[in-house]
């Protein structure tokens, strides 16, 4: 071992060595060459090379972990920092994440190495990706022991693995039992509320904090938009340019959603004002949101111009699918199916939100054989299971066009249960197309399933008057003011 540190000495002064190659690798096969230099320098034997190649694999892809594994089991004396590299590797996947409470019990059991605050940090965090409860708590009891129970690394994994199961109020009691708290521990807390949609709670939190960064404010601001309080996450926004911290982008992408929602234009085009000025740099989540503002608030040309004009900015999904999304919002089919035949041209991977966009757009276009394409290639193609939300397209597309027979088929080919939308379609292409008989079968589905679904009672009653069934229409009706 005196022998392989005083090589480790010699060479970590030299500028070519496999240490310093393990900065430049750019791929697993380069990653293996400067491995295979390690095992016959003898460096492989030394704990902080060991962990730089384990790091530099974990950090090349997902598909490097297993190899990285292998490495780690030949290793004869891995430490707590190789220990610490192989568990937080894991903990960022939910398919293995249970390897890192392997790792663990390894640690503790047959190495007899102590863990430190990084070890739970990392632990606690694959419970809250993968994990069961009960395994988090047992780790909590292993805090306890080592002492480390007041660590406020440890403390904060711990109120974030709660809050990922949704368990604020057992994070809540962590949080008030936390000797130091920081910063990070309430936005934590505050993430958690958001996270349940408890905007009352999280309002107070975010209230009682003595001091509040831009992840406050962004993450209070994105919890009123996504429960549909769009007026309060404006207000906040404003208030946060008055008295708060710099917003960064994922501000601006919560108070663009706003914008768009509440169809404030002006507002919208302030913010825009406000990135062009360079406050903020533009980033593809931000010019997806500007273009879904424009294209909400009737600006479909301009938000169009905006798209095509950021074309380094293309490379993710995000914009591709606002803007397929804004031509099917306006009834421009065509333009959303060339912009997604683009998208294939310039190889961006399409994602489900790309399909729910591009079934809306054939629907509204009433293009039933391109609809009907892009369902099946969605699975054959790319790998996507279509989702409840696919299929309400695809009866919505096939209600529309007269096609009432195929829509119900659709519904009864469904692998998961269809929901009250999904049927009030078909439901609303029955009454357009005046398919009483079949109304009046989906009605009945409904009442069974939804019986309080004003909607579609109103529906059915409209179904009843056109035939001429007053009497069933008038029952419909009185149900309807009760």
């Amino acid at each position: 071992m005196r022998r392989c540190y005083s090589t480790f000495k010699r060479q970590s002064n030299s500028n070519h060595t496999p240490i310093s190659l393990l900065d430049s690798c750019k791929s697993i096969q380069q990653t293996k060459q400067a491995h295979a230099q390690l095992i016959t320098t003898g460096l492989i034997l030394h704990p902080i090379p060991a962990n730089k190649l384990l790091k530099t694999l974990n950090l090349s892809s997902s598909a490097s972990i297993s190899y990285a594994h292998q490495v780690f089991d030949q290793i004869p004396f891995p430490d707590c920092f190789l220990y610490n590299t192989m568990i937080n590797a894991h903990s960022l996947s939910p398919t293995s994440s249970h390897n890192s409470l392997i790792l663990f019990r390894s640690m503790i059991r047959g190495s007899g190495l102590l863990p430190n605050q990084y070890t739970f940090v990392f632990v606690f965090k694959a419970c809250g990706n993968g994990l069961g409860v009960l395994e988090g708590e047992q780790i909590q009891v292993h805090a306890i022991k080592v002492g480390l129970e007041n660590n406020v690394f440890v403390t904060n994994a711990l109120i974030g693995m709660y809050a990922n199961w949704g368990l604020v109020e057992e994070a809540r009691r962590v949080f008030d039992w936390s000797v130091n708290r920081d910063l990070y521990s309430w936005n934590i807390m505050l993430g958690g509320y958001v996270g349940t949609g408890d905007m009352v709670r999280a309002m107070d939190l975010f209230d009682e904090m003595c001091e509040r960064d831009v992840v406050s404010w962004s993450t209070i601001i994105a919890g009123y938009v996504q429960v549909g309080c769009f007026m309060e996450a404006l207000d906040l926004f404003h208030k946060m340019l008055q008295t708060g911290p710099k917003p960064n982008e994922f501000t601006l992408v919560s108070a663009l959603a706003a914008c768009a929602n509440l169809v404030t234009l002006d507002q919208g085009r302030w913010i825009h004002v406000y990135l062009d000025k360079g406050e903020i740099k533009m980033n593809e989540q931000v010019l997806a949101s500007l273009i879904d503002m424009y294209s909400k608030c009737g600006e479909i040309e301009f938000a169009s111009k905006i798209f095509h004009h950021e074309r380094g900015l293309k490379r993710k999904v995000w914009p591709w699918n606002a803007m397929i999304g804004g031509f099917a919002m306006h009834g421009k089919s065509q333009e959303a199916i060339d912009t997604f035949e683009q998208m294939k041209i310039e190889r961006v991977s399409p994602n489900k939100v790309t399909f729910i966009a591009l079934l809306n757009a054939c629907s509204h276009g009433n293009m039933v054989h391109e609809g009907r394409g892009y369902f099946e290639s969605m699975a054959s193609s790319y790998g996507i299971e279509p989702e409840i939300e696919h299929y309400g397209c695809m009866v919505d597309l096939l209600g529309r066009t007269g096609l009432l027979k195929e829509a119900e088929e659709v519904i009864s080919s469904m692998p998961m249960a269809p929901d009250a939308a999904i049927w009030g379609a078909l439901l609303g292409a029955c009454r357009i197309h005046k398919d009483m008989k079949r109304g009046e079968q989906v009605g009945k589905v409904l009442k069974d399933l939804h019986s309080n679904h004003i909607g579609c009672h109103v529906l059915l009653s409209n179904i009843y008057s056109a035939s001429g069934r007053w009497n069933e229409a008038k029952y419909v009706r009185e149900k309807i003011e009760d």
